[in-house]
């Protein structure tokens, strides 16, 4: 099967203004992330796609590439899924969207969205990392519950599992875990969710992901070890990640 990465990036955040292009030691944020995505060789072609010439050419630029796509779009999934219905990647079976402010994505969890469904056969893929219970209260920190097979039961800012009695404490080790925002898709998956109508659990959420879930469409969760990477949306969040660069990459800038 061959898998086609895309990496959407909008240029109109808020909270942290003109982010792709942001640097992240030296380089825009977004070709940091392009860089972390192709450098694990699990796609065939990875993508940026964006509503902006200004990220399109500085993607282009560091030798990456990237496809104009609809500034209309409202989520990152709608806007990977006009690239895949493009007739140029119509040879892709797979279809991974990585998010474009995660430069430090683990490697696990996209090879674990990918196999959950070239490998065990889901049409829909995601990953979670265990977490500790300091998340539960936390409404920034999306938790997941998913069956003994894997597939996702339901995704929820609020405390899932939720502990009713504290004598139960000992059952929640190993049920906690934070979903780590990558997708992987069939093809005709990734069709059947763009073209479904917004849900009100999704909208209720804010998780856009509650909407394939809620008309049928199996999620598998790949359950991985490695702490969930933080994406990038304020000021202190990059100043962090620059200091994280350089912790992780020494004798860079």
């Amino acid at each position: 099967m061959r898998t086609l990465a895309v990496i959407p990036a909008r240029l109109g955040a808020t909270r942290l203004p003109r982010k792709p292009l942001r640097l992240l030691a030296g380089l825009p944020l977004v070709v940091r992330v392009w860089e972390r995505v192709r450098d694990t060789g699990l796609a065939e072609r990875c993508v940026v796609a964006t509503d902006s010439d200004e990220v399109a050419q500085a993607v282009q630029r560091h030798g990456g590439d990237a496809v104009m796509t609809s500034p209309d779009h409202l989520s990152g999934t709608d806007r990977v899924a006009e690239v895949a219905a493009r007739a140029e990647f119509a040879a892709y079976d797979t279809v991974l969207n990585v998010q474009g402010d995660e430069p430090f994505v683990a490697v696990e969890a996209l090879n674990g969205a990918v196999d959950m469904v070239e490998v065990h056969g889901f049409p829909l893929g995601t990953a979670a990392a265990m977490a500790g219970l300091e998340v539960l209260q936390d409404p920034n920190v999306v938790k997941v519950v998913a069956a003994d097979d894997g597939r996702a039961m339901y995704f929820s800012r609020a405390a899932i599992p939720f502990l009713r009695d504290r004598s139960d404490a000992a059952l929640l080790r190993d049920r906690i875990w934070r979903h780590v925002g990558v997708y992987a898709y069939s093809r005709d998956a990734l069709a059947r969710w763009v073209a479904l109508p917004p849900h009100p659990l999704e909208r209720v959420e804010r998780l856009e992901q509650l909407r394939p879930l809620a008309a049928g469409l199996a999620m598998g969760v790949a359950r991985i070890a490695d702490a969930a990477s933080s994406g990038i949306d304020t000021e202190d969040d990059l100043t962090r990640a620059n200091v994280e660069w350089t912790n992780t990459h020494p004798g860079t800038t």
